[in-house]
């Protein structure tokens, strides 16, 4: 594939770097400390078209294409982890319900995304159960015109979160993946209580449960067919296991070009870091992984744009790119010496943040087992 960027992305690319450097990086740390990403910014980002911008015109997206989103993704992670994560989860889930929500429910949610107006989460997985989101304990019964959800669910964004898409059993059979259906949530009906997570990493993303009691949700929010919802509405995770590919690759290679024009400086012995073997080679190889990374990630999306197989593919992106990235801050960090281990940098936090992406959202494990399935088929791989 040709990875030439267009003028146009390149064009947008150097203005969501600007936003990213100017308006998110100089608070990074005080959105980790107050656990949440400000509503202004989500507006901003909004208004400048960075949320969901794959998504038709016609239901408040731009029209770009998925490659143009995921070069977006990565420039406002470079200057702020958890923000750029409104853009993946807004490409996620706005996918989600432009393709498989009623037309007047997506005509409701879908603008209200893409402005930066509300925040729409997914909740997949749930407390007990982490990967195994196939037999999930929440429940839906039908009930006249509504359906009745019953349990829990694990939500980034939970604190702040409008709406949320969530899965739940609506057969009676307890088989893995079967008779799951997907709804759209909103979080202020009557019955949903909310808990929050104290996490290492990530805080302004506000990782928390939801508690269902007896919520009672409109049939007409129901997500595809009933009982489908585990293999229709997942289809979107290949999308955004690319996007969060990016969004780690972005942390990283600031973390890199900072530490590069550090050792370019920082003097020892009479000469530059940079003159030792020692620390400029772990630095071209991160810088070599990085670029690899991204250009994954690239053809992935490239490949969902022209309607081309690619679940192995961003697969791949999930397990290895949060990877890298946390090696390359880890080396970065390190090569700063006493400097990269206070809390004035943003390397540190950095690190911890990045490090959730290789547990969140599927871990490697899964993420290899899905690629050994598209390989060999489900009778001969793990």
């Amino acid at each position: 594939m040709d990875v030439t960027l267009t003028e146009d992305q390149l064009r947008l690319r150097d203005e969501a770097g600007r936003f990213a450097a100017e308006r998110l990086a100089p608070h990074y740390r005080e959105r980790e400390q107050r656990g949440s990403v400000e509503p202004q910014v989500r507006r901003e980002m909004g208004d400048r078209g960075f949320i969901a911008p794959e998504l038709p015109v016609e239901i408040g997206g731009r029209g770009l294409d998925r490659v143009t989103s995921g070069i977006l993704t990565e420039e406002i992670a470079r200057g702020d982890f958890s923000v750029a994560y409104l853009q993946v989860v807004g490409s996620l889930v706005g996918q989600i319900l432009a393709s498989d929500a009623a037309s007047e429910v997506a005509a409701r949610w879908v603008p209200g995304i893409c402005r930066g107006e509300h925040i729409v989460g997914i909740g997949l997985t749930e407390p007990h159960a982490g990967s195994d989101a196939g037999m999930p304990r929440l429940t839906a019964r039908r009930d006249g015109d509504d359906y009745l959800l019953t349990g829990t669910k694990s939500l980034s964004f939970g604190g702040d979160a409008a709406a949320a898409v969530v899965f739940a059993r609506t057969g009676e059979q307890q088989v893995r993946g079967k008779g799951i259906s997907a709804f759209l949530v909103p979080l202020d009906l009557p019955g949903v209580t909310r808990e929050s997570y104290s996490d290492m990493g990530t805080r302004a993303v506000g990782r928390g449960a939801v508690h269902f009691d007896g919520v009672r949700v409109p049939a007409e929010h129901l997500l595809g067919a009933e009982g489908k919802g585990f293999s229709e509405v997942l289809r979107g995770f290949d999308f955004s296991r690319a996007l969060i590919g990016l969004q780690c690759v972005g942390a990283a290679q600031a973390s890199v070009t900072e530490t590069w024009r550090y050792v370019s400086e920082r003097e020892a012995f009479d000469q530059p870091l940079s003159k030792f073997q020692g620390v400029s080679f772990p630095l071209a190889e991160a810088d070599t992984r990085l670029t690899a990374a991204r250009l994954l990630c690239y053809r992935t999306l490239s490949l969902r744009d022209r309607g081309m197989p690619h679940t192995a593919e961003a697969a791949m992106c999930k397990w290895l790119a949060p990877k890298d990235s946390f090696e390359a801050i880890q080396n970065c960090l390190l090569l700063h010496g006493q400097y990269g281990y206070r809390t004035e940098l943003p390397l540190e936090q950095r690190l911890r943040d990045v490090l959730g992406l290789q547990i969140g959202d599927g871990t490697a494990q899964v993420m290899k087992l899905i690629i050994a399935r598209e390989r060999l088929g489900r009778q001969l791989a793990p």
